[in-house]
Parts: C-alpha cells; sequence; structure tokens
C-alpha cells in the first residue's frame, strides 16, 4: 500500500548545475525559482507582442529563430516584451546555441527577478534533454512497501504483509543471477501514463534486512552486478498467507491489474505455504509475462489444444 506521495518541484539552480549552464543575473537566488512543469515554451508570439493564452510557470526557450527576430527589434522594444513576459513569473530565460542576449533583456528580467541563462547546446538538443530531465524529476511520486528486483529484464515488485518472506525470497533471485533495485521501501515516479520506475531510498540503497540475520549489504556480499540504480516496474507478486477457503487463479485465461499512480500494472497473488520456492515462481512469472508481451499465451495455447482434442472425440 501506499506510504505517501509527494506533489514535486525542481529549481533553477539545479537546472543550472545539471544542464551546466551559464548564468547571467548571478544575483538572482536561484534556488527560489521553482519549476512545477515539464513543459516548456518557445516565446516567439510573446516577442512581437501576442500574449493571448500565454501561461506562466514555464522554462522560456529562447531559440535562434527567435534570437534571429530580437536582432531585428530595438532596445525598447525588447526590454518592453521581456519584462512582459518576466511579469508572467516565468521560472527562467534560456538562450540556446551561447547566445548573448542584449543588456536590455536582462535589465527587463532583473525587474521581476527572472535568470537570465545560457546553454551551449543546439534548441532542439536543449529542449530535448531539459524536458527529458523534468519528466523524470518532476514526476509523481509515491513510496510503498516491497521490494524491487529486476529479473530477466523485467521489474517485478513484490508485496505482502510484514514477515512473509519478501526479502528472503529477493536474496534467493540475487543468489540466482538477479538483481536487486530495493528492499522493504520503493519509490515509484510515474514517468508517462504506460511507465512507472521505481528506485531505492538513498538511506536503504543496497541493504536488505533478514529477520534473525539483520541487515546485508547486497553490493558488499554479491558485487556491484548483483544492483540496479532503477528498473521499471512490469507487474506486481502479492505474497498471500495460503487459505483452503480461498481460491486462487490456477488458469491466468485473465489478467488482473493492481493500480499505482493511476497506471495499471499486472499483478499476480500467490499463496505462500511451506515448501514452495517462491524465487522460482517469481522467476516463472516474469519470463510468463515477457512472453505474454511477444504474443505469447500458454493459456491460450493449451485451450486450443483441448478443444482440438475434443473435436477429434
Amino acid at each position: 500500500m501506499p506510504m505517501n506521495s509527494l506533489r514535486q518541484e525542481a529549481n533553477v539552480k539545479t537546472l543550472v548545475e545539471r544542464m551546466n549552464l551559464e548564468v547571467l543575473t548571478p544575483e538572482i537566488d536561484l534556488e527560489s525559482r521553482k519549476i512545477s512543469t515539464y513543459s516548456l515554451n518557445r516565446p516567439a508570439l510573446q516577442l512581437t507582442g501576442f500574449f493571448d493564452a500565454f501561461e506562466g510557470g514555464r522554462v522560456q526557450i529562447i531559440g535562434h529563430m527567435e534570437q534571429v527576430y530580437l536582432d531585428t527589434l530595438s532596445k525598447p522594444h525588447i526590454r518592453e516584451r521581456f519584462a512582459k513576459i518576466a511579469s508572467y513569473d516565468v521560472p527562467c530565460f534560456i538562450f540556446s546555441r551561447s547566445y548573448h542576449p542584449c543588456d536590455g533583456i536582462i535589465e527587463g528580467c532583473r525587474k521581476y527577478g527572472i535568470p537570465v541563462l545560457v546553454a551551449p547546446h543546439s534548441t532542439s538538443e536543449l529542449i530535448s534533454e531539459l524536458s527529458k530531465w523534468l519528466r523524470v524529476v518532476l514526476a509523481p511520486r509515491v513510496t510503498i512497501h516491497g521490494v524491487l528486483v529486476d529479473v530477466y529484464g523485467e521489474g517485478v515488485l513484490i508485496q505482502g504483509d510484514s514477515g512473509i518472506g519478501k526479502s528472503e525470497a529477493a536474496l534467493e533471485l540475487i543468489k540466482r543471477g538477479h538483481r536487486l533495485v530495493s528492499d522493504d521501501v520503493v519509490e515509484i515516479r510515474k514517468v508517462s501514463d504506460e511507465t512507472l520506475v521505481g528506485v531505492a531510498p538513498e538511506m536503504t540503497k543496497d541493504f536488505i534486512e533478514l529477520r534473525g540475520i539483520g541487515i546485508i549489504n547486497v553490493r558488499a556480499m554479491f558485487g556491484f552486478e548483483a544492483i540496479k540504480q532503477s528498473q521499471n516496474i512490469d507487474m506486481v507478486i502479492n505474497l498471500e498467507e495460503y487459505k483452503k477457503e480461498k481460491k486462487f487463479d490456477r488458469l491466468g485465461l485473465e489478467d488482473h491489474y493492481t493500480e499505482i499512480l493511476g497506471n495499471k500494472v499486472v499483478c499476480h497473488n500467490i499463496p505462500i505455504r511451506p515448501g514452495r520456492n517462491i524465487a522460482i515462481i517469481v522467476e516463472s512469472a516474469a519470463v510468463n509475462n515477457r512472453a505474454k508481451k511477444m504474443g505469447y499465451s500458454a493459456p491460450e495455447e493449451f485451450f486450443k489444444r483441448v478443444n482440438a482434442e475434443m473435436s477429434l472425440q
């Protein structure tokens, strides 16, 4: 179950460090300038004076086309237009292709405390890199109890009641050559409507807790190849105590799902009893999930064989 969900923000200082940008307004506090959306804007229309439907809050990218247009304007016009855009409380202006704007632009931005930055990248490269980075940094996220492992390239989130054996199953999977992402607590980010990415909180990274033994360092015991920094979440394995009266899926004809941050993820409820090898079951579930993605369904093939046999009788 989710532990907490947080609204994400980035700031311009982090952006400058991440993209290696030059700062032309060092007197402005970059850390206080917050970025709350990954949507970017090239203010070409605004530079002509058209502000209908213009939304503030977006990083403003001044590309080559805007730069060529600026060179045709008088300094008073430039100062006026940039002051107007800055009045919408935009996080910052970034000029691509190492373009250094005139003093009028910097003056207009200083009036409203908006940083002016310069990037060495081409406009398309800047937009692409910045969009990808902001999508990850600003992605909705939630922290949940569970263990995330990479099994044959499939991200398997193992959940269940405390003490049911999630960490022990993960340790057995690691011994079989698979990789740990996070034990006990998993931070999940929604980077798109189809993709959830799980990472370990900094404090618990590389560690597994085994009841009766304590904390062990997976990286120290099994090497760097036993650890993975992040992993897409492809399926959920929910471990449950076996109850005779409860019916569990025996055919697998229909996929069952759980919802995380609005995304549907394939989910299997696995009954636990003495003698069951959970690691092998998780491996089989991961391989079966990959097969289904590639268009193969074992239950469907089984029923085709059954129908074919019945048609001969």
